[in-house]
């Protein structure tokens, strides 16, 4: 929700006549309303199945491909000592954890799924709070609770440019998790639309990957 803002603005630099409009939201949920006919003409998901899903039923009509990959980060709003982030999560400063909903947002399947090989799951399990989105668990880090496992892309915001490392956020072990491997395809509405082909190739060319780049993601 961060980069695509410098991607449009970029990407409208060479072609300023193209206003491209977005819709932000779980990829689970967005996929839903693409299944109901929502007028969509690209797809940039956080997990490379939901648009290989929609490749397979012929609703997407370039192949899935990964155009970033994402990482997650420990944020609160409050200072701590991150040094020891396991204890840190198991103490009584933090009662309150955010991540997103496993079942829909990837962000969130990633985020059980670390805490389950770091061995904390269990412990934990009673602190969780879920957001619908990887964006509204972000909302709930910031305002509501004392910890969230939040993309990490959202720390090279400009807006969050006062938490510190080590201070208010920390990585998220990447070992812990499987890589959160994001695809982009053009969806069958948008065939022969040379607008939505000319954003599409922007984002996957060097231009756009640095741009996701300097936002904390990982390029291919």
């Amino acid at each position: 929700s961060y980069a695509i803002k410098s991607l449009i603005k970029e990407f409208n630099k060479k072609n300023p006549d193209i206003n491209v409009r977005v819709t932000l939201g779980g990829s689970g949920k967005l996929v839903a309303q693409i299944l109901h006919g929502a007028p969509y003409d690209l797809f940039m998901s956080a997990n490379m199945k939901y648009p290989q899903a929609l490749y397979k039923k012929s609703l997407a009509i370039t192949e899935p491909i990964v155009y970033a990959q994402g990482s997650l980060a420990y944020l609160s709003s409050q200072k701590h000592n991150f040094s020891d982030i396991y204890s840190l999560l198991n103490s009584n400063a933090i009662k309150k954890i955010a991540i997103a909903s496993p079942k829909t947002a990837p962000y969130g399947a990633a985020s059980v799924e670390a805490f389950k090989k770091a061995g904390l799951y269990e412990e934990l399990k009673k602190k969780l709070v879920y957001g619908e989105s990887i964006s509204q668990t972000l909302s709930y880090t910031l305002s509501a609770v004392d910890m969230g496992l939040i993309a990490k892309s959202a720390l090279y915001s400009p807006k969050l440019a006062y938490l510190k490392e080590g201070v208010n956020w920390s990585s998220v072990d990447t070992k812990l998790y499987t890589p959160i491997k994001q695809g982009v395809v053009i969806l069958k509405r948008a065939q022969n639309n040379r607008a939505v082909e000319n954003f599409y190739t922007f984002v996957l060319s060097d231009t756009g990957r640095k741009i996701l780049k300097d936002f904390g993601y990982i390029v291919p």
